[in-house]
């Protein structure tokens, strides 16, 4: 999931408009809904604000709305970061005065912002919206929401709730430096993923984002039912399961607070945020940084937290090779300290898997591959990356593209690797080729498509594309001229075409006559010549049954692909078919009789007999030094002759013979051995 930096979600907020912040703590609050005036020069006086008594700590004046000349920043003031690389929380507000209207903001909105940068999607339509306030009221009030005025009073009610012992000053002074050793420390190691926090109250606050170590592939598993109600779902409701997998998984986030006594008495205040785990998981998270901070009291401990968090809480929870998402719709009384930012699975999973597909983007493009094609060496942005997976650098993509675009061969304008042929999409061709080139290559694929459909014919007049009906005529809806598609003429219904020969001989007749004018006379004869092109082309080829190509066998089986349409037919019967079936009846040979005829000719009698060998004794068999095919020692003759490729070679050794003189003898290997 895509995070935007701390400070610069900014957007433009509607003077006259009614907003309401809702805290998200399990304990009842009432909601503080603030009027922005239009008149912000003239402020009622009548405009107070009735407030209960809150039940934690969290100051007033975080609640009230800032005015409309600044925007608002998402987080508390108190929680800025000072060097501007921290992921601010997002503060949950919804339009109070909008509310009744559109029932609240669903949950299962988050999919559709999944990717958006900062950008406000559109209400949904009114049958939705019923369903959406169901959602958000569930999920509102648990700690499922993550926000920099949540953690803060979380963190702010745990320092509330421990006793802070008295310190000297010379105490107090050594452990505010451990303090500010401790964070360089963390700072070093942790680089970009630890986010130092302005003082609040005089303590120091911070986060750590910290990717637990998974093995190279996690499978994440989910359990989904047919109810979408996560608390109407009954014993009735159809349930299951759901799976992916993922290499890197969204971080955990370790947030602190560190007490004036800290290291000498107590331990950080903290809380543990996850986004694919459950309060419950998390508490058990919690237990274990305090363990550790009793095994090893008075001393700096950050780091001890930092490096379980990141080798061990996967294996901890059990979660080595398969991670479970949910619980869903239970609320957990757990440790305060742990924050589920798990919502439902229609949210959870695009979340996890837009993480996934970022990083991986990520780290693809920080390291170096080498291309396929050239085989050189470029940094991951200078490589294209296809749906199939397989990588090339741009400017072998960008060649491939234009040779088979400029040749015309777009039906094999494939991914480059020989065992994929998976498709290269248009936006990136787009991108790959010039403006030229990319409509040259969506006429010609309009026109291999138009050419791949068997009821498409086009205008003997004008070239434009018809549909036939089923008496095979057509009608041109450009000229408006209509024609029989079997003979391209004029439509004759009830009369037979006429055949190529007889149009040949009709047309050759009327070149003899002096009363044609040179301009029809020329049109003909160019017709002649098409009509006599065409019977020479077929006296050797046949006629694709789809698309009407001429086609020509060279040699092979009468198996025949179309390389413009892709339909296998038979080449002796002229048939569509599928595969090899049509050759098992009988009805025609995959191989024609004159082929085998001399295939058996150029056949050696001394071949074949060493094959039958090799099969017949395949447990003696050893390959050939130069093809690898098996041949057999006969006798005793250490002297080998490979019936495939005709490789002289000595069993022993497996070295090739040039000269038998002088490979055999007293100084190299016996030529006749047992065995």
């Amino acid at each position: 999931m895509r995070r935007a930096r701390r400070g610069r979600q900014d957007y433009s907020p509607q003077i006259d408009e009614r907003w309401t912040l809702r805290p998200l703590h399990d304990q009842t609050h009432e909601k503080v809904n603030i009027q922005q005036q239009t008149d912000l020069a003239n402020p009622s006086p009548s405009s107070s604000i009735p407030l209960s008594e809150p039940t934690t700590s969290v100051a007033i004046s975080e609640f009230i709305a800032k005015t409309p000349k600044q925007p608002p920043n998402r987080r508390n003031p108190k929680w800025v970061s000072r060097n501007q690389r921290g992921r601010g929380f997002r503060p949950r507000f919804s339009k109070a005065g909008r509310e009744e209207e559109e029932g609240g903001k669903s949950k299962d909105g988050d999919i559709n912002d999944l990717g958006s940068s900062g950008s406000f999607r559109e209400e949904k339509e009114c049958e939705e919206e019923s369903k959406s306030d169901s959602i958000g009221e569930r999920i509102e009030g648990t700690d499922s929401i993550e926000g920099a005025d949540y953690i803060g009073g979380r963190l702010e009610e745990l320092r509330l709730g421990a006793e802070e012992p008295e310190l000297s000053e010379e105490q107090l002074r050594i452990n505010d430096q451990l303090q500010e050793d401790e964070l360089l420390v963390m700072e070093s190691i942790c680089g970009d993923n630890i986010f130092i926090l302005d003082k609040q109250k005089g303590l120091r606050s911070f986060e750590i984002h910290i990717h637990a170590k998974a093995p190279s592939e996690l499978t994440i598993f989910a359990k989904l039912t047919s109810s979408s109600d996560l608390e109407t779902q009954t014993e009735n409701s159809n349930e299951f399961s759901y799976s992916f997998k993922v290499q890197y998984l969204p971080p955990i986030v370790l947030s602190c607070l560190l007490p004036k006594s800290y290291p000498s008495h107590l331990s950080p205040y903290f809380t543990i945020s996850v986004q694919w785990l459950d309060s419950g998981k998390i508490s058990n998270l919690c237990s274990m940084l305090d363990s550790i901070w009793k095994g090893q009291p008075g001393q700096e401990v950050i780091y001890g937290w930092v490096e379980w968090l990141q080798t061990s809480s996967l294996s901890y929870l059990g979660f080595d090779k398969e991670i479970v998402l949910g619980p869903y719709g239970l609320r957990c009384n757990g440790d305060r300290r742990a924050i589920s930012r798990s919502i439902t699975p229609d949210v959870d999973i695009p979340s996890l898997k837009i993480y996934n597909d970022e990083q991986r983007h990520e780290n693809f493009f920080r390291n170096f591959h080498e291309c396929c094609i050239c085989f050189s060496e470029f940094a991951g942005s200078q490589f294209v990356m296809l749906p199939c997976q397989h990588f090339f650098c741009c400017t072998c993509m960008k060649t491939y593209s234009d040779m088979h675009v400029n040749e015309g061969t777009i039906s094999k304008l494939l991914c480059p690797n020989a065992k994929c042929g998976g498709m290269v999409p248009p936006g990136l061709l787009k991108r790959l080729l010039g403006t030229e080139e990319f409509e040259r290559w969506e006429s010609l694929t309009l026109q291999k498509t138009l050419e791949s459909m068997s009821d498409v014919a086009y205008c003997p007049r004008c070239e434009t594309a018809c549909i036939e009906d089923e008496d095979e005529h057509a009608q041109c809806s450009n000229c408006f001229f209509s024609f029989c598609t079997l003979c391209r003429e004029r439509r004759h219904v009830g009369i037979a075409c006429m055949t190529p020969e007889m149009k040949l001989a009709i047309l050759q007749e009327r070149q003899k006559s002096s009363q044609l004018k040179d301009g029809q006379k020329h049109r003909e004869r160019e017709m002649i010549n098409e009509i006599l092109s065409v019977k020479e082309i077929l006296r050797d080829a046949k006629q694709c049954p789809s698309c009407k190509m001429a086609i020509s066998r060279t040699e092979g089986c009468n198996k025949m692909v179309c390389n413009n349409c892709q339909q296998y037919f038979c080449y002796r019967c002229n048939k569509a078919i599928d595969g090899y079936d049509h050759f098992r009846d009988g009805s025609c040979e995959l191989f024609p009789q004159e082929m085998i005829h001399n295939w058996e000719e150029q056949m050696n009698a001394r071949q074949v007999v060493g094959q039958i060998q090799a099969q017949l004794f395949a447990d003696r068999a050893h390959a050939c030094p130069t093809c690898g095919q098996a041949n057999v020692k006969v006798n005793n003759n250490n002297h080998i002759m490979c019936w495939q490729c005709q490789t002289h070679y000595c069993y022993l050794c497996k070295k090739i013979v040039k000269r038998s003189s002088q490979h055999y003898g007293p100084k190299g290997c016996k030529q006749h051995t047992e065995g």
